[in-house]
C-alpha cells in the first residue's frame, strides 16, 4: 500500500472500496443505531431505576456514577493506541476483537438491568463493575467505529457522508431507545439491543475498509496533541460541545418549569433527533458550496438563532418549542456531521494515517468531559441563580431561561468565533 500518497490527503486506496450510496452507508453505518441505543439507557434510565427499584441513595449513587465515568474518559486514549495496533492486524482479528467487545456490552447492559443481587454492597460492587465493562466495551466499539470510517479517505464532501450515516443511525437509535423501554419494558430492550448490535457487527464486517496498516506507520498516542490543526479543532469542539450539553442538561427542567408542558416531552425530544437525522443530507450538500467550517458556522448561527427565539417563550407555547426543537434538531445534524469530517482530513494531511485510532480516542475523551462540564457549570449555576425543580417564582425561571437559552448561545458564539478565526487553516487541512 503506498501510505505516502494516502497520508497526503489524497483520495482512498481502491482497496477501501467506498462507493457510497445506500449499501455502503448502511454496512458502515448500522453500528451507530445500537451504540448511540445502549447510551441513553445507561446514562438516563440507570439512575432512576436503581433509585426506585432497589432504594440506592442517590448521593451514593451518583458517586458511583462519577467514578466510573471519569475512569471511562481517561481510558479512551489508551483505546485508541489499541484500536491503531488491530488496525495493522488482520480484519479476522480485528471485527473477532469487535465481536467480543460487543458480547462483553451486550451482557453488562443486560446484568446492570436485572441484577442477581438486589440490596447493599454487592448490589453496587455489581452495579461499579459491569459500569465499568459496558463502558469499557462501548468505547472500544466507538474508537473502532469511528476510525474505520476516517480511513476511508475521500475528499471533504465524501468524508462528510461517511461520517453522516454513522451519525444519522446514531440518532435512529436514540429515537429507538427513547420510547422502547416505556413501551415494551427493560427485557425487551435489552434483547432488542443484542440484536441491532449482532446487525450492526455483521454489517460492519462487509463494509467498504481502508488496508491495513503497516505496524510501523502506527502514531504515538501524544501525536495528536503535538499537531497544530487538532489542537484548533479540539479547542472549537470543546466549546461548542459545552454549549450544545448544557440544554440537553437542562431541557427536561425547561420543558416542566418554564413551558409547563410535560406531556409534551417526547414530542419535543423526536422533532429533536428526527430534525438531527432528517437534515444529514442538507450539510453534506452545503459542505460542496461552504467547505466544512463553512457549512459548521452555519450551523452554530442556526442554533444561536433557536435558542434566541427559545428565551421569548412561555407557558403553553408548545408549538413555538416544537418549531425551536426542530431548528435546533437540524443544527445538531452539523455538529454530528461536520466537525468529525474535518477531524479525518486533519488525521490525513498530518501524515498520520493509520493514528486515526489515537485522534478519536483524545475525541471522545473531549466528548465526555463535555458532558461533565456542562452539568458541572449549569447545575451549580442555577442553583447560585435561586432555581429549584418545580419553582414557578419569576426569578427562579428568568435564571432557568439564562442558563437554558442564553449561555449556550454565548458559548456557541466563543466557538463560532473560533472557528472563524481558524477557518482557513482547517479548509486548508480539508480541500473540497
Amino acid at each position: 500500500m503506498n501510505t505516502a500518497g494516502l497520508d497526503a490527503g489524497g483520495p482512498a486506496t481502491p482497496a477501501a472500496r467506498w462507493r457510497g450510496g445506500l449499501a455502503d452507508g448502511l454496512r458502515y453505518g448500522a453500528l451507530g443505531l445500537p451504540l448511540a441505543f445502549v447510551a441513553l439507557p445507561l446514562y438516563v434510565l440507570l439512575p432512576p431505576h436503581y433509585a426506585a427499584e432497589y432504594g440506592v441513595p442517590l448521593a451514593t449513587l451518583g458517586a458511583l456514577l462519577l467514578a466510573v465515568r471519569l475512569l471511562d474518559a481517561v481510558i479512551d486514549p489508551a483505546l485508541g493506541r489499541l484500536v491503531d495496533r488491530l488496525f495493522t492486524g488482520s480484519p479476522a482479528r480485528l471485527l473477532a476483537v469487535a465481536a467480543a467487545a460487543a458480547l462483553l456490552l451486550a451482557a453488562a447492559f443486560h446484568g446492570l438491568f436485572f441484577p442477581p443481587v438486589t440490596a447493599g454492597t454487592a448490589l453496587l460492587a455489581w452495579c461499579a463493575a459491569l459500569l465499568v465493562a459496558a463502558y469499557l466495551a462501548y468505547s472500544l466499539l466507538a474508537v473502532l467505529h469511528q476510525a474505520w470510517g476516517a480511513r476511508l479517505g475521500g475528499d471533504a464532501a465524501v468524508r462528510a457522508r461517511i461520517v453522516s450515516w454513522r451519525e444519522g443511525l446514531a440518532l435512529a437509535g436514540v429515537l429507538v431507545a427513547s420510547v422502547l423501554p416505556s413501551t415494551a419494558g427493560l427485557a425487551a430492550t435489552s434483547a432488542a439491543f443484542a440484536v441491532t448490535l449482532v446487525i450492526g457487527l455483521v454489517l460492519l464486517a462487509g463494509a467498504p475498509r481502508a488496508e491495513a496498516t503497516p505496524a510501523a506507520a502506527r502514531v504515538d498516542w501524544r501525536a495528536p496533541l503535538a499537531t497544530p490543526a487538532f489542537r484548533r479543532l479540539l479547542a472549537v469542539f470543546l466549546v461548542n460541545g459545552i454549549a450544545s450539553a448544557v440544554p440537553a442538561t437542562l431541557v427536561l427542567f425547561f420543558v416542566r418549569d418554564r413551558l409547563q408542558a410535560p406531556a409534551w416531552e417526547p414530542v419535543f425530544l423526536a422533532a429533536y433527533f428526527a430534525a438531527g437525522a432528517l437534515a444529514m443530507p442538507l450539510w453534506v450538500r452545503l459542505v460542496a458550496r461552504l467547505g466544512l467550517a463553512g457549512a459548521w458556522l452555519a450551523g452554530m448561527a442556526l442554533a444561536v438563532a433557536a435558542f434566541v427565539w427559545a428565551a421569548t417563550l412561555g407557558p403553553g407555547d408548545t408549538a413555538g418549542f416544537v418549531a425551536v426543537c426542530v431548528a435546533s434538531g437540524v443544527a445538531l445534524g452539523a455538529d454530528l456531521a461536520l466537525p468529525g469530517a474535518l477531524l479525518a482530513g486533519i488525521v490525513r494531511r498530518a501524515g498520520h494515517g493509520g493514528g486515526e485510532g489515537a485522534y478519536f480516542g483524545w475525541w471522545n475523551l473531549a466528548t465526555k468531559l463535555n458532558l461533565a462540564l456542562a452539568a458541572g457549570l449549569a447545575l451549580p449555576l442555577l442553583g447560585l441563580l435561586g432555581y429549584a425543580p418545580g419553582a414557578r417564582e419569576p426569578e427562579a425561571l428568568a435564571a432557568l431561561t439564562a442558563a437554558y437559552c442564553l449561555l449556550p448561545c454565548v458559548l456557541k458564539t466563543a466557538a463560532a468565533a473560533l472557528l472563524w478565526r481558524w477557518r482557513h487553516r482547517l479548509d486548508e487541512e480539508n480541500p473540497r
